[in-house]
């Protein structure tokens, strides 16, 4: 017997789309209830739980870009290297 009942639920346990669903879930499900903690306000807490993450995703895409021209950088040669020396 699979650690999870059977085998469909298992592929659905280890599928990325599901893991990205619950992830968005609990983010927005701690921002909520920390700005509600916060300000006892619904309205906000629900606005912030939802802009929150948006600004996010832009950010982490400019990120991204920065990320990849930096390792792109890193990974070119400078002509630096000592030389090589063969016996």
């Amino acid at each position: 017997m699979a650690p999870f009942g059977n085998d469909s639920q298992q592929e659905l346990i280890g599928c990325p789309m599901t893991k990205t669903f619950t992830f968005a879930v609990m983010h927005f499900s701690i921002a909520f209830g920390v700005v509600y903690a916060m300000t006892g306000s619904l309205l906000l807490g629900g606005a912030v739980a939802l802009i929150e993450p948006v600004l996010n995703t832009v950010a982490f895409y400019f990120h991204e870009k920065f990320w990849n021209r930096w390792e792109h950088r890193r990974a070119r040669p400078t002509g630096l290297e000592p030389p090589v020396f063969r016996a």
